[in-house]
């Protein structure tokens, strides 16, 4: 069994020994980290040197090359860096729990190896001194965790430091030049769904650590709250992500799917294009929803209406 740990730094000093020091701390040892630096500008390299030199299973793929790819490229080419039986992503600034890779490892073991495979689990939110935000992400953020297409098209769950993917699924994702995602995470998590394999196990193996320097992060009653001080640009917000997960969607198309999974993400994509009549119908009769009532009622509804659709989108 081979595990390829892949973490994406970016001036990520501040946190990033703690980060490192967890996943030295595993229950399981059989891994090795690849490291593939996004272009720092503070003491990241400086850390990663000093780790590479305590401990032989830590790699850093790119030492004399700095550019900038951004989060998504960035993890697409670690992806592509060595081959391994499974591929654990990993982020800068967060804590994984002693037997985060133990309990994946063992959900992994019961799915089809042949295929493709996502096995993810819950995380605790914390503030920059680890003291805890709220124990379950899963159930703060989004109520229930998605396993099947239909939940995973129009809502992700699955957190990118959770993740633990097979090797089938990582070449469904590498075998492809272009893509057009909102996050790598999600857009595995459909992969994984699309082949029947998208598993979670409800137990919380990683500390994700909330500050001001996240590139993404949970949602926090303040962010809420700037969000309804202006409701047309929260509006906005909400068209802008229906159709990135729509064109992120899109790229399943490509892939031999079952006629009726097919289907479905067929009538996702193309919903705006049809009539009101045909988008009631699709809405209701294939079950489109968000993991919240209130978001689905949202969601419904500007679908439904096209609400500041041709205002937000020309």
């Amino acid at each position: 069994m081979t595990v390829a740990i892949l973490l994406s730094t970016y001036n990520g000093e501040r946190y990033l020994a703690e980060m490192l020091d967890s996943i030295l701390a595993q229950t399981v040892q059989d891994w090795r980290l690849l490291i593939r630096d996004d272009g720092s500008s503070d003491g990241t390299h400086e850390i990663i040197r000093r780790y590479q030199a305590r401990d032989e299973r830590i790699r850093w793929i790119n030492p004399n090359e700095q550019e900038n790819l951004g989060v998504i490229r960035s993890f697409w080419t670690l992806l592509q860096a060595e081959k391994a039986e499974y591929y654990a992503f990993s982020d800068q600034d967060d804590v994984w729990l002693p037997q985060k890779l133990q309990i994946q490892l063992d959900a992994m073991g019961a799915l089809d190896p042949s295929r493709g495979a996502l096995v993810y689990t819950d995380l605790s939110v914390v503030d920059q001194e680890l003291e805890l935000i709220a124990p379950s992400m899963i159930k703060s953020q989004s109520d229930h965790a998605n396993t099947t297409l239909l939940a995973e098209l129009t809502e992700n769950t699955v957190t990118g430091g959770v993740t633990l993917i097979n090797h089938p699924l990582a070449q469904m994702w590498t075998g492809k030049e272009e893509h057009e995602l909102l996050m790598h995470d999600w857009y595995l998590g459909l992969l994984a769904a699309s082949q029947g394999q998208l598993a979670y196990v409800d137990l919380v193996t990683q500390l994700y650590r909330q500050h001001d320097q996240n590139v993404l992060g949970a949602r926090t009653l303040r962010k809420r709250m700037a969000n309804w001080i202006r409701p047309q640009l929260l509006f906005q917000k909400y068209w802008k992500l229906i159709h990135a997960s729509q064109e992120q969607a899109r790229n399943l198309l490509v892939l031999p799917l079952e006629p009726q999974d097919r289907e479905l993400v067929e009538d996702f994509v193309t919903i705006l294009d049809q009539g009101m009549i045909e988008r009631i119908r699709r809405i209701f009769g294939r079950g489109l929803r968000k993991n919240r009532w209130f978001h689905t009622l949202v969601f419904r509804t500007l679908i439904i209406t096209k609400l500041f659709y041709k205002r937000s989108n020309p």
